[in-house]
């Protein structure tokens, strides 16, 4: 798409260029940034430009854009809004996801941007209402909705508002009630009590009150006598169904449209595929409660205005509010978007360049602005920390069958491909002793002995009372936790147990098992003393890299061979895992380029090898699912997690399974098998190695490595009650937690 300087609104320049969110209001059909201290507050009026900036761990900036339009706000300055966010995009160079929010209609994502909520005032500049000034308080009513994100309305205060499904605040000049519905969730009352704080600081200066009301329960306690009383006393409330526009947007089947000279065309096909987008076009997706607008890279910037207007048409004449509209560049669609198609290919075809995004940031830079934001980062090199305490006390098992045999000191960081073993860690923690128990898989193991492994290692963490995390790992996706546990760790190839044993029988396969006195090559690899591993791979040429260093021996003939790319201190591990697999024998060195014939003779010839390291995926955005309906909680806190369930922390290369206090023994049992199953349908379609590590962690015993993803408080887990009550002990006492006090009593025999 071409971008000229006639496409770029002054008020745009510079935006992108760092993480954050910034805002502008719609002003005589223009952008007028808002100031950071106005975020949060939106006008019914008014029209707003949103724009959301994600710094990646690869040094490259991820952007959001959203327009919201308020309920009062006029026609003209809505479509102008709509406008204006796609001339952002261009300015960004084309690639934001955009997303429209109506007043009260808002995605999760966009309300997460605002939590606990907003809650927009009367007035607003653009529609020439005047913003109401704070004077004398009104009692005010308002209906939260909400799980994860609340949805907060205004409704009349009238009892005929109330119902059994839904949370309602009603706010007194000197008291809040908070109105249970019967059939609300323990989760959505304490997401609403987060509403209840937030409106008590920013409208009563932080005094009033607090009063829970639970429907149904007609105590005569004199909190819910007040509380009906301002309803001119108790009545029941009736059932509500439904209404007809809920019913309209679900029933709504997917039908793809071509946008053609702003009109949207049906497109006869029998089901979706990715070949039916042009790239020299737009297309609208119409998928009910969410209307697509696909923009192909060819297309201009007119074209795309014309197709957003084409989607709004679509929606009003359907007379479907609450729709979203949500539009996308070709190359960059979202994973909803994508999970409609049947068809779509792994590797996206379409070249992406920076080309565009470089013409912006020059025609900026000639007026001055820094766009050092709109180019590339590079990424920040960091050595990766394992966040766990490496001083603790170590022991291995390895699992033969039905059986688990301790390993002595000496072997217990000598693993064999062909078995599987059981670990069990324990180190100091804030307040207690913390325990990790883990499985680890070699890649020849069988079937009965990884089955085994998981059966007595969750007996294990069960003895403990769930305290401990447990995790699941197979060879090869080992994480810095593991490897700083074991330090010094070597994988030989075959295998000691029965069942790998029985397997290389009845296979008739010959049996790899490594001995001391065969060949033998081993890939050395790591980032210190603290962290190395020798990994045992095929003695032949092949296997060799010029990242690497390498040991190899034939009986009592050791070689070291250093790749031309490894550094002083790769070498350095070389020798210190040399002392463990051949102590007390002189090696002969060999540099990349200078080998002896005696050393290609070992291998039975010299080869063609890589020279390129065997790579991890770089450390990459994680998100956070609830594991009711797999729901994704975007910009998550430690308060998203409540003691009633289960969430799946989505790290990519790490799964970390979260088991509230609360969950029932019969679900936290199955706690693994959630987290295998959340790997194997990939709903982010992140292409998830099935061999990735999970972790399951209980409430009350997150290590390190789990917290560093928030902002921990330990207090919140050591609190009475289920999540509403935790959370109204909180906003009754000031938003200090109460602790609960846990007392031991021990029987001396």
């Amino acid at each position: 798409m071409a971008v000229s300087m006639r496409d770029l609104d002054p008020a745009f320049q510079g935006a992108g260029q760092k993480a954050g969110i910034e805002i502008w209001r719609i002003e005589n059909f223009r952008p007028v940034p808002v100031s950071k201290s106005a975020h949060g507050k939106f006008f019914t009026g008014d029209s707003y430009v949103v724009l959301k900036t994600i710094a990646l761990k690869s040094g490259a900036l991820r952007h959001d854009i959203h327009y919201w339009v308020g309920k009062d706000t006029s026609q003209d300055e809505a479509g102008a809004a709509a406008i204006k966010t796609v001339e952002l995009d261009a300015a960004l160079g084309g690639r934001a996801v955009q997303y429209r929010e109506i007043q009260g209609r808002e995605t999760e994502k966009f309300l997460s941007y605002f939590k606990p909520c907003i809650i927009p005032q009367e007035g607003g500049v653009s529609s020439g209402f005047k913003h109401v000034e704070a004077e004398e308080h009104i009692t005010r009513l308002f209906v939260c909705k909400g799980k994860h994100v609340v949805q907060v309305k205004e409704v009349p205060f009238a009892r005929s508002s109330l119902s059994h499904d839904d949370i309602f605040i009603l706010d007194t000049k000197s008291k809040f009630f908070q109105f249970n519905g019967s059939n609300s969730s323990i989760q959505e009352r304490a997401k609403a009590l987060e509403v209840v704080q937030y409106i008590k600081d920013t409208y009563h200066d932080g005094k009033c009150e607090i009063a829970a009301i639970e429907d149904g329960k007609l105590m005569a306690d004199a909190d819910t006598g007040e509380f009906w009383g301002f309803f001119g006393g108790f009545a029941p409330l009736p059932r509500k169904t439904a209404n007809d526009e809920d019913k309209a947007a679900d029933a709504v089947s997917t039908s793809l449209f071509r946008v053609d000279k702003g009109q949207a065309e049906p497109v006869g096909a029998d089901s979706l595929t990715k070949e039916l987008l042009d790239t020299k076009r737009c297309y609208l997706l119409d998928c009910g409660l969410e209307v697509f607008v696909w923009m192909g890279r060819s297309t201009s910037l007119d074209e795309r205005k014309s197709a957003s207007g084409a989607a709004e048409e679509l929606v009003r004449g359907l007379n479907r509010p609450k729709s979203h509209i949500i539009r996308v560049i070709e190359g960059f669609e979202t994973v909803m978007f994508r999970s409609k198609f049947v068809s779509w290919p792994q590797a996206d075809d379409v070249a992406v360049s920076e080309d565009g995004r470089g013409k912006v940031a020059a025609l900026l830079k000639r007026q001055g602005v820094n766009v050092k934001g709109l180019l590339k980062a590079a990424p920040a090199k960091e050595e990766p920390q394992p966040h766990i305490d490496c001083t603790g006390n170590l022991q291995v098992w390895r699992i033969n069958g039905q059986e688990k045999i301790l390993l002595p000191a000496s072997d217990q960081s000598k693993f064999y491909s062909g078995d599987c073993y059981i670990f069990q860690y324990s180190y100091p923690g804030e307040d207690k002793e913390e325990y990790l128990i883990g499985t680890w898989f070699g890649k020849q193991s069988v079937e009965e002995d990884r089955a085994s492994a998981i059966s007595q290692a969750s007996k294990m963490v069960e003895s403990l009372k769930f305290l401990p995390v447990q995790a699941r790992i197979y060879e090869g996706n080992e994480p810095i936790q593991f490897f700083s546990i074991f330090q010094s760790f070597i994988v030989f190839k075959g295998g000691l147990s029965d069942g790998y044993k029985k397997h290389i029988a009845e296979t008739e396969l010959p049996d790899i098992t490594y001995t001391e006195d065969g060949l033998a090559l081993f890939r050395v690899q790591g980032s210190g003393p603290e962290n190395m591993q020798a990994i045992q791979v095929e003695p032949v040429a092949s296997s060799l890299n010029s990242s690497y260093c390498y040991i190899l021996h034939s009986g009592s003939t050791v070689f070291t061979w250093s790749g031309n790319l490894t550094t002083s201190e790769d070498q350095e591990l070389v020798e210190r895992q040399l002392d463990l697999i051949k102590p007390n024998l002189q090696s002969k060195t060999q540099k990349e380029g200078a080998e002896s014939e005696q050393f290609w003779d070992l291998f039975g010839g010299k080869s063609e090898y890589p020279s390129q390291k065997i790579g991890r995926d770089a450390e990459s955005e994680s998100h956070l699912f609830s594991c009711t309906f797999v729901t994704e909680i975007y910009n998550f806190n430690q308060d998203d997690l409540m003691t009633e369930d289960i969430y799946i922390l989505d790290c990519r290369s790490d799964i970390f399974i979260w088991v509230g206090q609360q969950v029932d023994s019969k679900t936290r049992i199955h706690a693994l098998t959630i987290g295998e199953k959340f790997i194997e349908r990939d709903f982010l379609l992140e292409k998830l190695s099935r061999e990735a590590p999970i972790y399951i962690i209980a409430e009350g015993s997150e290590p390190p490595f789990f917290t560093r993803f928030f902002t921990w408080d330990s207090t919140k887990s050591a609190m009475h009650g289920n999540s509403f009550q935790r959370k109204l002990a909180i906003v009754k006492n000031g938003g200090t937690p109460i602790l609960e006090v846990r007392i031991l009593l021990l029987c001396f025999l």
